[in-house]
């Protein structure tokens, strides 16, 4: 269980195919405190710890993973957001993430602001029913709050620690992000779809 406020930036140093598997290795600063079997959140994903050292550690993404979120599309030198999970005696910042990506979307739209960012994400209409006005929703890894959602987008806000701290300084019109929507209202809408009728 995660919380969506990073802890680090990481830097893609290598990237390892092994039959349908591909292994990334994550150079941070929060490397050398890893162990074997850790969960850490990539970008939104939750991923087991394989390998590390003083300076990098090595995850596996398959297939399955793979095809649900971006990992595929993540090169050498890319940055990606960390967070490690949890702990049961530490304040909850964020909101509850599962690091269980639901879908990928597009950036659509950046517009700069006198000391903020607005982001604009496109989404299909079939999920809106999960993305409320002031609800949570996790992009890649990081915790925000839903601003101005309509039938086929939705906006956030970004204050400059979260700008200067995550990969969102990085993102631009047209890249693609992870998304988890808050696991709450995916309980509720389940209870609801088989409760009807």
């Amino acid at each position: 269980m995660f919380t969506g406020i990073i802890e680090a930036k990481g830097e893609i140093v290598d990237i390892i195919q092994s039959g349908s598997n591909t292994d990334f290795v994550i150079a941070s600063s929060i490397s050398k405190e890893a162990y074997i079997d850790q969960s850490i959140s990539h970008n939104g994903v939750c991923l087991t710890v394989v390998e590390f050292d003083d300076h990098t550690h090595r995850v596996t993404a398959i297939e399955e993973t793979l095809k649900l979120t971006n990992l595929g599309n993540l090169r050498k030198g890319d940055m990606v957001n960390l967070e490690r999970a949890m702990l049961a005696n530490t304040r909850m910042d964020g909101h509850m993430v599962q690091g269980h990506v639901d879908t990928t979307t597009n950036c659509i739209s950046v517009k700069t602001l006198d000391g903020s960012w607005y982001y604009e994400f496109a989404m299909r209409p079939d999920f809106m029913n999960l993305i409320v006005s002031k609800g949570s929703i996790c992009i890649s890894g990081v915790s925000l709050t839903v601003v101005e959602p309509d039938e086929q987008s939705f906006k956030v806000a970004i204050i400059p620690y979260t700008y200067e701290h995550t990969n969102f300084k990085e993102l631009k019109k047209g890249d693609d992000i992870n998304l988890e929507f808050d696991i709450i209202g995916k309980y509720v809408l389940q209870y609801m779809e088989r409760t009807r009728g």
